[in-house]
């Protein structure tokens, strides 16, 4: 099983992720694990992003895909179960660049997984968890790069026939019920 998540931040993929992996057994891979892990290793990509972090920059794009492809390479080889991809990709040119990258390992997505929310029920939601950096106006600012930018997607993948889409509101269990009546049916 190789999906990616695809949502609004607040729109619950994180909090889905851990039920998702427990029940699939798949693996997730997050870029800001995959980036401390090479830097951490020293590696030639690790080196090359070393800086950038260092100076709280974003690290370039080339190099972010370098460190994708790895650790894709490495779960394909120790998890037959697949991979979960979240916060990533972000833009179309990302999506594309992932699609030419999954076809050279011969590791195609099966499924797009959109959890669909509401933006006030976002807002709500992002304002109830009482982090510093959850004020109105930034959570807003966010949900606009986010339409601007990563909302593209939901047209990209829908046009590949990949789009599922996941009502995103309610309990977090009738969510949970939602995505496993979605991820079963290519488990």
């Amino acid at each position: 099983m190789r999906i990616v998540l695809l949502g609004a931040p607040g729109s619950g993929k994180g909090t889905q992720t851990d039920a998702i992996i427990a029940r699939y057994g798949v693996s997730t891979v997050a870029t800001g694990d995959l980036l401390r892990a090479e830097v951490a290793a020293g590696t030639e990509l690790g080196q090359r992003a070393k800086p950038y972090m260092d100076a709280g920059e974003l690290v370039p794009f080339d190099i972010v895909l370098g460190m994708i492809e790895n650790g894709l390479k490495t779960l394909a080889a120790t998890n037959p179960k697949g991979f979960m991809m979240d916060g990533f990709p972000r833009d179309l040119a990302q999506a594309e660049a992932l699609d030419k990258l999954l076809a050279k390992i011969n590791q195609p997505l099966d499924l797009v997984l959109f959890f669909e929310v509401d933006y006030e029920e976002i807002v709500k939601r992002l304002l109830g968890r009482g982090r510093a950096d959850d004020n109105e106006e930034t959570i807003r600012n966010r949900l606009r790069v986010y339409e601007e930018k990563t909302a593209p997607l939901i047209d990209y993948y829908t046009r590949k026939g990949l789009l599922r889409t996941v009502k995103g509101s309610g309990t977090i269990e009738a969510i949970g019920a939602r995505i496993r009546a979605v991820l079963d049916e290519i488990a």
